[in-house]
């Protein structure tokens, strides 16, 4: 019942910065937990980064912190990645992820309810 679609993903050189979307409907979005999360060629599904219901609180994956910075629009309903000093580790296809009707923050990919399919981040060296 909840409907996520990632956007804003593309080639990036080195040192550059990109800024994903994601855009949410069929749910109460202000009720929810928001994340990112990142799946490269090769490699586990990892967690990036996630948001409070309010937007005063944040985690991050530790190779992240200070780079990317998360956030949300409730007149929106759309959750933000903003990444910067971009390295070609950060290539792979990026998910948003929404955690209904929950206050607690988590980095575990199961415990989020609702998926969209993904956009691709390419940072070429």
């Amino acid at each position: 019942q909840v409907q996520l679609v990632e956007s804003g993903g593309g080639l990036v050189q080195a040192g550059g910065s990109v800024r994903l979307s994601c855009a949410a409907s069929g749910g109460s979005f202000s009720t929810s937990v928001m994340g990112w999360f990142r799946h490269a060629p090769g490699k586990e599904r990892e967690f990036v980064s996630t948001i409070s219901r309010s937007g005063s609180n944040t985690n991050y994956k530790n190779s992240v912190k200070g780079r990317f910075t998360i956030s949300r629009d409730s007149a929106k309903n759309t959750v933000y990645l903003q990444m910067n000093s971009l390295k070609p580790e950060d290539t792979a296809v990026y998910y948003c992820a929404a955690r209904p009707w929950r206050a607690s923050l988590s980095s575990l990919a199961h415990e989020y309810d609702y998926w969209g399919r993904g956009t691709q981040v390419t940072v070429s060296s």
